[in-house]
């Protein structure tokens, strides 16, 4: 029998194994996890240790199991690499030698038409990062909730190039960014097929362990214009016709940052989707680890020429967005460490709030969200929680900030943003759907354990992209939590934001993509209530519960 201490060791390694799980006292999953682990390893090394080295067994047994251990882990490590980890740092294995599934993709085929249509708009247009005024849900369509009867129909489904943005689509084409081998793409699709239009190719690879493969942010459309970032800070714009490029910035040369080195302070690659506003271009700039930083360049989005810089903060992983608050049209952002509002014709700094964060740890990520008249909304992952915000004019132009409230107990949003409806705001916590009152902060339920994935509002209904690649339907009401249903619409890891163009759900991750046509109000006549055949026959039936 072990003496004692090896008893006491391993029983200590235990009780803080079952605080940390049981407690949760990091409020991050990922932690907890990584805490298991050490824990774990810990109290296996100390019995370990006692077996071969001071236990009375058979000396041959003794060395002989330390043998077989470390055998079959150094063949294990020589067969397999860890190939990338979910949203709470489980890690997932491949092959070591395997290609990784974009490196195995050709570049896209030829042009199924001579040109996109962009220019031309339409109602129902997701022309950009969570759609309409980045509100993170739409409003024109009235989707049909039941599922069971009216389920969605799976129009395509195919292989993508890795990449962890989204689609923005006008007039029938979705565009969105991928990588293909050494090569990162803004690929043209159509929407309702799936055929490409149009890809345009720069030359780059951005991989990490936990950020994965590709570029991470969504293209912006407008005015038959299509402007991107690249995870390495190539600012693009292209003619949505044809996918020529008209311009180009390199935000790692004009910031001084040596290409590659952009991981020591962004590790996880830039993420922030280009932002519109009048006759400019806005996205973060940042610079060095050790700085300077510039918080938000502005280019002329015809011409590419810088207009305007602000601020000095590194950036995060958050893109800016336009609001009227207090009174004042002004650009929001969350920055590294903080957040901020600019006005958007000069950069100047209206005002800005302590949002601590690191964008090489405990990283910002989700979306400042206006709350009109004057407050405006902030969420965080890594324990951060949310908070209110309340704007009050100071004179000369400037506002004071005061805090309505904060809780680092809510809306854990840790790669998602929230949708807002009637006063609630609904979100994924720490990989929870949790809805609280946004006025006090109160949480009011929470729901099913849906991983890190992503959410959209479409009218009283929330459509939650799942970190597993499942959709689910859920209504958006504080009564209760409800799941209407769920379609398995993608395989593997799905950090993605759906996307909806009038009744077309279009949803990818960083190895498929695929379009589901929802039935609405107005087309419940036109559809059968029988499941499609390709539904089924592809093993894609919608699941209820």
């Amino acid at each position: 029998m072990p003496p004692v201490w090896v008893w006491c060791l391993v029983t200590l390694w235990c009780v803080l194994l079952a605080v940390v799980r049981l407690g949760n006292i990091t409020g991050d999953h990922a932690i907890v996890n990584v805490l298991t682990l050490l824990f774990g390893f810990f109290a296996f090394s100390a019995l370990a240790t006692w077996f071969v080295l001071l236990s009375a067994y058979p000396a041959l047994l003794r060395w002989g199991s330390l043998l077989v251990l470390l055998g079959s882990v150094t063949a294990f490590c020589l067969m397999y690499r860890v190939d990338h980890v979910s949203g709470e740092l489980v890690p997932h294995f491949r092959l070591r030698h395997a290609a990784a599934p974009d490196e195995l993709l050709q570049q896209p085929a030829a042009a199924s038409r001579d040109t996109a249509a962009v220019a031309t708009t339409t109602p129902d247009d997701f022309s950009e990062f969570l759609g309409p005024e980045r509100r993170g849900r739409v409003d024109r369509v009235a989707i049909v909730p039941d599922w069971t009867a009216h389920p969605p129909r799976m129009l395509w489904r195919q292989p993508i190039g890795a990449g962890w943005g989204g689609f923005a689509i006008v007039n029938g084409m979705a565009v969105t960014m991928e990588q293909r081998g050494e090569q990162e793409l803004v690929t043209c699709y159509e929407a309702a097929t799936g055929n490409v239009v149009w890809s345009h190719a720069t030359e780059g690879r951005h991989q990490t362990l936990m950020g994965g493969v590709g570029p991470r942010s969504t293209p912006t459309i407008e005015n038959g214009r299509v402007y991107t970032q690249g995870a390495f800070g190539t600012v693009l714009c292209l003619d949505g016709a044809n996918g020529e490029a008209i311009w180009r910035q390199e935000l790692t040369e004009l910031y001084g940052v040596v290409r590659g080195d952009d991981v020591k302070a962004i590790a996880w690659g830039r993420s922030a989707s280009p932002l519109i506003v009048d006759n400019l271009l806005v996205v973060p700039a940042g610079g060095p680890l050790d700085g300077p930083h510039v918080s938000l360049v502005a280019f002329d989005k015809e011409t590419g020429e810088r207009v305007w810089e602000a601020g000095d903060r590194q950036v995060s992983y958050s893109s800016p967005a336009l609001s009227l608050l207090a009174g004042k049209r002004q650009i929001l952002i969350v920055n590294e460490d903080n957040a901020s509002g600019h006005d958007p014709e000069t950069g100047r700094l209206l005002w800005e709030v302590d949002w601590p964060g690191k964008s090489n740890a405990n990283a910002s990520v989700s979306q400042a969200v206006p709350v009109p008249p004057n407050r405006f909304f902030l969420s965080k992952g890594y324990g951060g929680g949310a908070g209110l915000f309340e704007l009050a004019a100071s004179g000369d132009d400037h506002f004071e900030v005061h805090e309505v409230w904060r809780s680092p107990r809510v809306l854990k949003t840790k790669f998602c943003n929230v949708v807002m409806h009637d006063g609630h705001v609904y979100g994924l916590s720490d990989g929870i759907l949790q809805c609280i009152e946004l006025a006090t902060g109160n949480r009011v339920w929470k729901g099913a354990r849906y991983g890190h994935g992503q959410i959209l509002g479409v009218r009283d209904h929330l459509i939650v992209q799942q970190e597993d690649g499942e959709v689910a339907l859920v209504e958006a009401t504080p009564e209760a939590f409800r799941e209407i249903a769920q379609i398995a619409a993608l395989d593997g890891k799905t950090w993605n934001n759906p996307s909806l163009y009038g009744n077309l759900l279009l949803v990818r991750n960083s190895e498929q993509a695929a379009c589901f046509e929802l039935v609405t109000e107005s087309s419940r006549q036109e559809r059968s209530t029988k499941i499609p055949d390709d539904l089924s026959a592809a093993g894609r039936s919608p699941r209820f519960r």
